[in-house]
């Protein structure tokens, strides 16, 4: 326990020490950080604002530049929007130097008197500057800025030769001194590269505007004194008019005087104009004309042309006889009636007419055709007779629509004034219920870049463009059909052709073509008794609701709420072979589920009847998770989903029936089925086993045929082989007995050579032999005189001598095999000499041995 305490004690007095360590660590940084927070250190190209907070005064750091600033020193910044100084932190208070390169320059506000910008490396006190002065440096040029002081850094004008400036002097004192400083560099005529120059000052007064066209300047760098004029989008900028040919242009003067310029040309404005602009356009085509079109013109100045004078207030109607392209001049406006401008002739075909009204006189005319007819609106003006109801009832007897067409063009009539006249096209539309006259005169306005810009009169519309009198008016024009996206109608033509129109378009029907009835089932489910007639047949997104009477397996009624989304797809002459195709859809469809759901027990269907409903309509799922749908190739259609809303029995009762014995029922078709697996799997194993048990026999009845081809062709081989040999034997054979002759002749003649040969051999042996038995017969006779010389006991002697010496030998070559045994070469070689001679003698030698004899 003494120890444990001991060790606690020593752990406490080891974390104290541990933190104190920490904390002054941590107080010397927060020290060092702060000691690190007042340097300021400036790169070369920075400076900050400083402001001594004891005197107010402000100082310029400029970098290259490091001091430690005292407690009393703030950093600052110039906010240039409220003109003040905002205190921040150390780093946020250092600024780049304000530096414009080449092409560039500087508009600076409020520059200093000596013209000396914050020196580079130092603390610069605040100098005194021009308060609300600017001037316009251009670079190459970086510097500091004092406090106070505003810079902006513009790039320099490039100007392309339609471009142009719009300078203005905001200092006039300022601009004729330092005019000659601007930056100009203009196109030189005879070498084609840019020079600078230096013009003369015009007559510079403050608020003056003058315009720098891109035609003879092509950079431009105002002077001091001089600024360059934003345009509306904030650019310097701006782009002059390039006229095409029959394209014009106008300028507005500040004293309201018009000019107008004629293309191809490019449009520079003076100092006091301005493009008129007109839906947001500044350039505008000239209007064509023909013998058939024309203008209705008011002189509003006195001019002359080709020797004619016309005066004020002179109205014009010119055509494309007189004038191909008209181009607006300063004394003309155009009269308009709404928005016509171009008055065009009407086409009266042979066997019709149209009543003329003379405006100076009254009198009506009829005008007969066949003509193209351009009244002049100065005198003339088509006009539309009503007819009351009686006299179009004796004049088109038992035609109602008639009646009523003309009932309702009198009641339009009577809601406009006495003497005004209705434009036939705002008439038509009123009658066939379309848009009123005000909503076809909204859409008709509309801007057309080569319509009249200029001077005009606007007048009622009572005396606008041609009108004309028609009793039916529907039969004047075209039919038009509009089609909307996702419809289409089939034409039929009195000759018999069919074509298929899809929308969107719009389709004018020929003199003999009519459109194509369908009828289609209504109701859910559908049926027959409220057919709805139509000519318009959607071939997208189709939605066609049912209701499904089916019977299941196991005769449950089934009651199924579904909708199919049908398109038509393919070719469009199929989409009408079906009149009611919703009928043949539903019918089909229904016979196609029923016999699905015949299929299935109540429970199987009930469980997954949507997805069997799904499978059965549109295929089921391929890979990618998508179906095929179901196509009718009869009239394209495309059943490409189906949404079943509702699936129910037809007997509450017999559900619950069904639900309890069909889980019995259930269980023994999961063991019949089951069952049936296992034999499917039994079959399917045997099936396969007898497969490749046919194989094998097949591929060993095909090895035995490749063998006994093999064996063939080797018998064949063998046997070309045999008959080769011996026709390769018999030629040798035959060789051989041929050549036995020659070796006989030769036999014959080398035994002859052998045999005298042999007889001379003979003979020398002979002779040697005699020689030898003289020299062996003297050597006899030397042997027996010498051995009667030798003595018993010399033979002893010798005996003995010749005993010793072989036994030394003996026993010098067996000394080897004497070390296997253990024993003496002696007794080895005794033991394999025993009862022999020398066996005997090696015994003598051994006892002289023993006994120390020889001498030894």
């Amino acid at each position: 326990m003494l120890e444990s305490g001991i060790k606690k004690i020593r752990n406490l007095e080891f974390l104290n020490f541990k933190s104190f360590q920490i904390k002054s660590f941590q107080i010397s940084k927060k020290m060092n950080d702060s000691n690190r927070e007042r340097d300021l250190v400036l790169a070369p190209n920075e400076y900050a604002f400083i402001s001594d907070q004891t005197k107010g005064n402000i100082n310029v750091y400029v970098g290259p530049y490091k001091t430690s600033l005292a407690n009393t020193d703030k950093p600052v910044l110039f906010d240039a929007e409220t003109k003040q100084f905002i205190k921040c932190n150390l780093d946020e208070s250092i600024q780049t130097f304000t530096i414009a390169p080449e092409g560039w320059y500087v508009i600076l506000k409020n520059p200093p008197k000596d013209g000396n910008q914050p020196k580079v490396g130092t603390s610069n006190n605040l100098g005194e500057l021009n308060i609300g002065r600017k001037v316009n440096i251009p670079g190459p040029v970086f510097f500091a800025l004092w406090p106070g002081q505003i810079a902006k850094i513009v790039t320099g004008h490039h100007l392309r030769s339609n471009q142009y400036l719009v300078v203005r002097v905001y200092d006039e004192t300022e601009a004729k001194k330092n005019w000659t400083k601007a930056v100009v560099k203009v196109k030189n005529a005879e070498s084609g590269e840019d020079e600078i120059i230096s013009t003369e000052a015009p007559d510079l007064i403050t608020g003056k505007t003058l315009i720098i066209k891109g035609t003879n300047v092509s950079f431009y760098i105002p002077p001091t004194g001089v600024e360059v004029v934003r345009d509306e989008q904030g650019n310097y900028v701006r782009e002059a008019v390039t006229l095409e040919r029959l394209e014009y242009c106008i300028l507005l003067d500040e004293n309201g005087k018009k000019r107008y310029v004629q293309g191809p040309n490019v449009v520079f404005p003076e100092p006091t104009e301005d493009f008129v602009v007109r839906n947001g356009n500044r350039k505008f085509r000239a209007i064509e004309l023909n013998e058939i079109s024309g203008l209705y013109i008011k002189v509003i100045a006195p001019y002359e042309e080709n020797g004619i004078r016309y005066e004020v207030g002179q109205e014009l109607f010119i055509t494309g006889k007189d004038q191909m392209i008209y181009y607006p001049r300063t004394e003309h406006a155009i009269i308009k009636y709404g928005e016509q401008e171009i008055y065009h002739a009407v086409a009266i075909p042979s066997g019709e007419g149209r009543y003329v009204l003379n405006r100076k006189t009254g009198a009506v005319t009829l005008k007969t055709g066949p003509i193209m007819f351009l009244p002049d609106p100065r005198e003339e003006v088509i006009v539309r007779r009503v007819l009351d109801l009686r006299q179009v009832e004796l004049w088109f007897p038992g035609n109602k629509e008639a009646l009523e067409y003309n009932a309702r063009l009198k009641e339009l009539f009577q809601q406009t004034q006495q003497d005004e006249f209705i434009l036939a096209k705002d008439a038509d539309l009123a009658l066939k219920g379309g848009t009123t006259k005000e909503e076809s005169r909204k859409r008709s306005m509309t801007t057309v870049p080569s319509g009249f810009t200029g001077e005009e009169f606007n007048r009622p519309e009572q005396l606008a463009r041609p009108r004309t009198i028609t009793l039916y008016n529907k039969y004047e024009g075209a039919v038009t059909i509009n089609l909307w996206t996702g419809y289409a109608v089939l034409v039929v033509s009195k000759t018999g052709t069919r074509k298929v129109i899809v929308g969107p378009q719009t389709y004018l029907l020929e003199y003999d073509e009519n459109l194509q009835t369908v009828e289609l089932s209504t109701g859910t489910p559908k049926t027959e008794e409220n057919l709805l007639r139509t000519v318009y047949l959607k071939v997208l997104h189709n939605k066609i609701s049912d209701m499904v009477k089916a019977e299941s397996s196991d005769f449950c009624q089934v009651n199924i709420h579904l909708s199919y989304r049908v398109n038509f797809e393919g070719e469009p002459e199929k989409w009408f072979n079906v009149e009611n195709y919703v009928k043949f859809l539903t019918d089909h469809i229904r016979s196609v589920i029923r016999n699905a759901v015949k299929k299935y027990k109540i429970m199987d269907f009930y469980a997954n009847g949507i997805n069997i409903i799904r499978d059965t309509v549109l295929g089921v799922a391929g890979e990618n998770g998508k179906r095929n749908g179901r196509r009718f190739e009869e009239n394209g259609m495309h059943i490409y989903d189906v949404e079943v809303f509702d699936i129910k029995l037809g007997d509450a009762n017999i559900e619950k029936m069904l639900i309890n014995a069909e889980q019995d029922v259930i269980r023994q078709n999961l063991a019949i089925a089951n069952e049936k697996r296992k034999l499917e799997l039994t079959e399917e194993v045997e099936n396969v086993n007898r497969k490749i048990s046919e194989s094998k026999s097949q591929t060993k009845q095909q090895a035995l045929e490749l063998q006994k081809i093999e064996i063939k062709k080797e018998l064949e081989s063998k046997m070309a082989a045999i008959e080769s040999e011996i026709k390769s034997r018999q030629r040798s054979l035959d060789a051989k007995l041929a050549e036995q002759d020659l070796l006989a002749k030769i036999s014959s003649a080398e035994l002859a050579v052998e045999k005298e040969r042999q007889a001379f051999t003979l003979d020398v042996e002979k002779q040697q032999l005699e020689i030898y038995l003289a020299e062996l017969k003297g050597e006899v006779e030397a042997v027996v005189a010498k051995a009667s010389a030798v003595s018993p006991d010399l033979v002893a002697a010798l005996q003995a001598f010749s005993d010793r010496a072989l036994a030394e030998k003996v026993a010098t070559s067996m000394a080897p095999l004497s070390i296997l045994g253990g024993k003496s070469v002696a007794e080895v070689f005794a033991n394999m000499l025993k009862g022999t001679v020398l066996g005997n003698t090696l015994g003598n030698v051994k006892e002289q041995l023993e006994e120390g004899g020889f001498g030894l």
